[in-house]
């Protein structure tokens, strides 16, 4: 019986979430599986990996294939590293203690390489931030410096507005004037003629 090492979806449309399974090649991709060896999150930045890596070497060991993308996964955490140092012990190269040493030191440079992506990530998240803030901080000083130009009116469009009004009202007290005194010259005149 063939047996693969793949990767079985779950999670809802549009945020996938996979079980690291070791499964017979015939079977269906979501369906019956031999051992669940971890769980795969890519919906995280960066992506959040879950794995059983003695259980993952022991299948890699009995002649487990993984496909491409578990491949991928397995040698991200070391599953692969930790069989080839088995693989070296088994003939005699390497002491099982040399080998720990050897993948304790791997996994302590990878999980530094791992937090220097998380705070470059971090840092350049609050760098476009500020970068948003400042921008928005300079359009709105824009904007109120465009109100109080609108309403700041200039010295001489002041003295033209106060002419204008005084204009307008002096026009309006004539015309209330000479409306008021013609029915009362038109009542003289009248009366004139029947004089």
């Amino acid at each position: 019986m063939p047996v693969k090492i793949r990767l079985q979806r779950h999670g809802k449309k549009g945020k996938p979430y996979y079980w690291i399974v070791a499964a017979d090649a015939r079977s269906k991709r979501d369906g019956k599986y031999l051992e669940k060896l971890g769980a795969y999150n890519p919906n995280t930045n960066p992506a959040t990996i879950e794995l059983n890596v003695d259980g993952t070497v022991t299948w890699l060991q009995n002649g487990a294939q993984p496909t491409d993308t578990a491949r991928a996964i397995l040698s991200y955490k070391g599953a692969l590293m930790k069989n080839h140092l088995a693989g070296g012990v088994r003939k005699g190269a390497l002491t099982e203690e040399q080998a720990e040493a050897k993948f304790n030191a791997w996994l302590e440079e990878k999980a530094g390489k791992v937090d220097a992506k998380k705070d470059g990530l971090a840092k350049a998240q609050a760098e476009a931030k500020a970068k948003a803030l400042e921008a928005e901080k300079a359009v709105n000083e824009a904007r109120i410096a465009v109100e109080e130009v609108v309403e700041e009116p200039t010295e001489d469009a002041v003295a033209e507005e106060t002419a204008e009004v005084e204009t307008a009202t002096e026009e309006a007290t004539e015309e209330v004037v000479a409306e008021e005194t013609a029915p009362e010259a038109e009542e003289a005149k009248a009366a004139k003629e029947e004089e």
